[in-house]
């Protein structure tokens, strides 16, 4: 399935940005420069969490693996442009299965360990998945069950647990591969996006936009091949996917993976595979300080730590340079394509880091990262459209560049995310600010456009939650809001009127949502009824006004 359009294409292949090697071609060359070094090593918690033993894989066995598993696909009628679903903790055969469906030109679409069969087959019939790859357990669960009921979803042909997968693998005969003509514009996965409307939205992606979004790890953390990269994120969306799969295909790093975060295994990790990079959520690094097992000889060989999504305290990216000599880096970012990255060369103050990031795509300052090449940025008045030139004035970031993606998979976004002129619309708010000599040279994040819950990292629709809320039986009328909170971020509250002589409690809506069989992830964890929704004069509800008034509320 080819994304973007032959201008665009030609456009940044004329600028040497893209027609970029293919995943498949970049295994390849790490196997063929260094076969016999390790290049993903699995938690060594695996068999317990999920009952898979965990594996040490050279880049030779990755190559081979992934031409095993994509043989066993093909075997099962998978080929070009068909989608095949994987719901795999962090684990290399996570990491395999993405190589092994580009391999026949079909499509990888991921998805968090914590949905279940709401969203599964919501997402499975948008995309028109075909086959899927799961988990028996997890976490303690077994997800037999779960596996029988995508094998019931129309149009799915083929569900395949990692387990029975790998024994097919072991038995299938070396087949040959079909010899598909690379296309680095050809989708390679459709990742999901919670965004404000209740239909979660598919990111179809090519190595050409994946490309950008590595290199600004790359350059940023100053990755090479020798380097090695401990990964606590979920390898199903940008952080996971841009921010560490795609760096480790480019350099032939070590990938070393986590999942579920557990402090004693991760921080463990660090000191037994000499972990030079890793990413960390900001509330995570604050409280890993106080930890007596986090010692200089333990962090000794980390260069450097990823971190964003909430606001970086400037004592804790001061505390990590002194104790240990590690640079924090700040990074925002997007599905969609918005990189912007902090680190010690371009902000090397602190302070201006925790809550700044360069501007990348300006047209008066360029940048040594790679991944901001090509790049245009620009703030826009979200209520009248004019452009914003001022430091100081909140504008949404609007952004053009080699990273954006063609657009959302069709059926799963009721509107156009571009404007007439072909900027992406992140829905964030920044301002400019200017450095010592005047330049507009950066960017504060002020707030989100939308209405986006981003609780302990996990995108949360408050959209998907009302529309589920509403068919409560007690409840009239509903929002659901995100309230500040120390841990978390936010947390989601519903916000209620309900009918007359109705007595609604917290309990009563955590068991309604469960027996729809959500992530518990989204589940709300306070409720305020109100006898009426504050709105404004054309009847949208205020919810800025909810978390304003109600953020103390207990």
């Amino acid at each position: 399935m080819k994304l973007h359009g032959a201008e665009r294409v030609a456009q940044y292949e004329a600028a040497g940005l893209w027609g970029v090697p293919t995943w498949p071609q970049l295994l390849e060359a790490r196997a063929a420069e260094a076969g016999n070094r390790t290049a993903v090593v699995d938690p060594p918690n695996l068999a317990e969490v999920a009952g898979i033993e965990p594996a040490r894989l050279t880049w030779s066995e990755v190559d081979a693996r992934s031409r095993a598993m994509a043989a066993v696909l093909a075997d099962a009628g998978i080929g070009v442009d068909d989608v095949v679903g994987l719901q795999l903790p962090n684990c290399s055969d996570l990491a395999v299965a993405y190589l092994a469906i580009v391999r026949l030109g079909a499509i990888a679409s991921p998805f968090p360990m914590q949905y279940r069969e709401y969203e599964l087959g919501q997402m499975c019939e948008l995309a028109s998945v075909r086959a899927f790859i799961g988990v028996a357990e997890f976490g303690g669960r077994r997800l037999t069950a779960r596996l029988d009921a995508l094998a019931a979803l129309p149009g799915v042909t083929t569900v395949l647990a990692l387990t029975d997968l790998a024994a097919r693998m072991a038995d299938a005969p070396r087949a040959a591969l079909p010899d598909l003509v690379a296309d680095p514009n050809d989708a390679v996965t459709i990742c999901w996006t919670s965004g404000t409307e209740s239909v979660p939205k598919g990111v179809p992606r090519c190595a050409n936009d994946w490309q950008p979004m590595g290199l600004t790890s790359v350059d940023a953390m100053g990755l090479g091949g020798e380097d090695v990269i401990l990964n606590p994120f979920p390898m199903v969306n940008m952080a996971g996917i841009g921010g560490m799969f795609v760096p480790w295909l480019l350099t032939g790093a070590k990938l070393v993976l986590h999942h579920p975060f557990d402090p004693e295994v991760f921080f463990g990790q660090i000191a037994r595979e000499q972990v030079t990079y890793t990413v960390m959520a900001p509330a995570l690094l604050v409280q890993a300080l106080e930890l007596p097992a986090l010692t200089p000889d333990v962090m000794a060989s980390v260069r450097v730590i990823g971190s964003g999504s909430a606001p970086l305290p400037p004592s804790m990216i001061r505390a990590y340079r002194d104790r240990f000599g590690i640079d924090v880096v700040n990074c925002f970012g997007s599905n969609e394509g918005v990189n912007l990255v902090g680190d010690a060369a371009t902000i090397p103050d602190p302070e201006l880091r925790s809550r700044l990031f360069p501007r990348f795509g300006s047209p008066d300052h360029a940048w040594d990262n790679r991944g901001s090449h090509g790049y245009r940025t620009r703030l826009v008045d979200p209520a009248t459209g004019a452009i914003i030139s001022e430091p100081g004035v909140p504008g949404e970031l609007h952004v053009q560049g080699p990273g954006v993606i063609a657009g959302y998979l069709p059926g799963t976004a009721a509107t156009s995310p571009f404007t007439d002129d072909g900027f992406l619309r992140s829905g964030d708010l920044f301002q400019y600010v200017t450095d010592e000599a005047g330049d507009p040279r950066y960017l504060r994040y002020v707030d989100r456009a939308r209405d986006l819950i981003v609780r302990g990292g996990m995108n949360i629709s408050p959209a998907e939650l009302e529309a589920l809320l509403v068919e409560h039986p007690d409840i009239v009328e509903v929002a659901v809001v995100g309230v500040p909170d120390d841990r978390y971020g936010e947390r989601t509250r519903v916000v209620a009127v309900v009918r007359e002589g109705a007595r609604l409690d917290l309990g009563a809506v955590l068991d309604f949502l469960r027996r729809r069989q959500i992530a518990s992830y989204k589940l709300p964890e306070s409720l305020v009824v109100v006898e009426e929704l504050p709105r404004n004069p054309v009847g949208k509800v205020l919810k800025r006004e909810l978390r304003e008034h109600l953020s103390d509320a207990q």
